[in-house]
């Protein structure tokens, strides 16, 4: 019997070299040997490709490259073999058993736990990946990081979920060495498998920056008014000082102005500075209230010119006011007139 295990033994690596694993799955309650159960399994890893620091405002495409660094722990021996099949029968399932840190099926999420960053798009799929591995191009997510986001970094985080192979068993009807080589006849291996999740974080870096608000407007005019004063407030609500800024204003219809343009100068992180615009209404203006888009040019931290986010300043517009002059002239004719005719009839009785 001994010098029967040996020859199997002595054939292990031939029998692994032409033995291969069938695709189909054996239902579990028609048996098969198990003769490991192995301990590990898959460990994925996630990781931004290219640059992680966006401006605020942006909406950014996020490349993450998803790496498999799963292995096998250990493994223990579930049954021994007692005769050179089942000798073959161990060795083809301990060359399947090392599969197990292979993912199957990823589906990967990516989800923000802050309205300053928003995920904008769903699930991303990957059909396996084995130890070692790096998904071959990056997912990609469009984020979108809004407009007032304070700098700094931004954990997000990467749900992925997995099937992987939690077991073999495997059986063969015979083992026949007709051929010279020892082959398993109608050797088959069902796969058990399970599902598993993780989370990984990953970080974004939104870059500190200047950036501003109005604090408080007024713009009460009439239609065909001049140099009507338009005043607004503006806070430097960023990160970073500026200097050389200029509050702008972009004109349009029923409006106009020679005095667009208002010099702040320098303002640090929380101030705020007050300027005042001079603005004429067209006479047939529509009373109501209009928006007028504004916007701060500056020099950052770094010298270079940078045009702020547009901001709107509310105007009111009132109907055109109506002149008294006309009938207050109309009231003196009226009143000369009548006294004209009161005196010349009295002269008439005399």
């Amino acid at each position: 019997m001994e010098s029967k295990y040996a020859i199997a033994l002595a054939c292990m690596f031939m029998l692994l070299a032409t033995c291969h694993a069938q695709s189909n799955y054996i239902p579990y309650e028609l048996g098969g040997d198990n003769f490991y159960n192995m301990y590990g399994g898959p460990n994925l890893s996630a990781s931004i490709s290219g640059t992680d620091e966006f401006d605020r405002g942006d909406t950014v495409t996020l490349h993450v490259d998803l790496t498999n660094y799963g292995r096998v722990l250990g493994f223990k021996e579930d049954r021994t073999p007692q005769n050179p099949k089942e000798f073959a029968l161990k060795n083809a399932e301990l060359t399947e058993e090392y599969k197990k840190t292979t993912a199957l099926g990823i589906v990967a999420n990516l989800v923000s736990n802050t309205s300053d960053v928003e995920v904008m798009s769903g699930d991303q799929v990957v059909e396996s990946l084995k130890s070692g591995q790096k998904t071959q191009s990056p997912l990609k997510f469009s984020v979108k990081i809004s407009k007032h986001a304070p700098s700094g970094e931004y954990p997000l985080a990467l749900n992925v979920s997995y099937d992987y192979q939690d077991n073999v068993r495997v059986d063969a009807s015979s083992l026949s060495t007709e051929s010279g080589t020892p082959t398993l006849v109608n050797y088959r291996a069902s796969y058990i498998y399970q599902k598993a999740n993780q989370t990984i974080p990953i970080y974004i870096n939104v870059k500190s920056q200047a950036d501003f608000e109005i604090s408080g407007a007024s713009g009460e005019l009439r239609a065909g008014e001049k140099k009507g004063a338009v005043e607004a407030t503006f806070r430097n609500i960023g990160d970073e000082p500026v200097r050389d800024a200029v509050a702008r204003l972009s004109i349009f219809k029923p409006f106009s102005s020679t005095d667009d343009q208002a010099f702040i100068g320098s303002l640090a992180p929380g101030e705020e500075a007050k300027v005042t615009f001079r603005i004429d209404v067209d006479s047939d203006a529509t009373p109501k209230e209009y928006g007028i888009n504004s916007e701060i040019k500056y020099t950052d931290v770094k010298g270079d010119t940078v045009i702020s986010d547009s901001m709107k300043i509310p105007v009111n517009v009132s109907p055109k006011s109506t002149s008294l002059l006309l009938p207050a002239i109309v009231v003196i004719v009226l009143i000369a007139s009548a006294g004209v005719y009161m005196y010349r009839k009295k002269q008439r009785k005399v």
